[in-house]
């Protein structure tokens, strides 16, 4: 009879590759049984999940000009508003408002559910991004990526998460208490 293959349970999660950029994180499983006998084949023994490390390993804060901004949908928010609020733990966030510079192609080219909000990313229009627990940093008191420092018509990069081929750059308008942009052009920093 065919034995299919069976593989360990993941590992953790690695750190960021590298600090400062985004970047990936790894983790991995091995194979307990090979397969044989025209078994079951294995599946993907890694898996790579993006993200970004805004500290170097000496401890000191990345430059915000370098690091892009990490943005999903401004829908997220709302689920998220609620676990904070239920452990007491939310903190007054704010908005930033960017104008947008360059989007590329692969914005357009993602057929998942969960990047639906990305095909209303277009060239030249204003979006709010709302900074808030827990993307707001409690040593900084800011979101990471939302321009603070940066010079006038300064163009800082941006990434979506769920589509790593979906980004782009933009310019800080201003910061604002509250967001008032519609809801497909209103985003979360993560």
């Amino acid at each position: 009879p065919g034995i299919s293959c069976v593989v360990s349970q993941w590992s953790v999660w690695s750190g960021c590759a590298e600090p400062c950029k985004t970047t990936y994180r790894v983790r991995r499983r091995h194979v307990i049984q090979k397969p044989r006998n025209g078994g079951e084949a294995c599946p993907p023994l890694e898996e790579r999940a993006g993200c970004v490390e805004y500290w170097t390993q000496q401890g000191t804060e990345c430059k915000q000009s370098l690091i892009p901004a990490l943005i999903t949908t401004g829908g997220f928010g709302k689920a998220r508003k609620k676990r904070a609020a239920a452990d007491g733990s939310e903190r007054a966030g704010y908005c930033v408002e960017f104008q947008l510079v360059a989007i590329m192609p692969g914005c357009l080219h993602s057929h998942h559910l969960y990047t639906h909000w990305m095909q209303y990313l277009r060239e030249g229009h204003t979006v709010c991004v709302e900074c808030q627990h827990p993307a707001l940093d409690s040593r900084s008191l800011h979101c990471y990526g939302d321009g603070s420092g940066s010079k006038k018509n300064q163009l800082l990069h941006w990434q979506a998460v769920g589509n790593p081929r979906c980004k782009g750059t933009w310019k800080r308008i201003r910061q604002l208490d509250t967001c008032s942009c519609p809801s497909v052009h209103s985003f979360l920093f993560i």
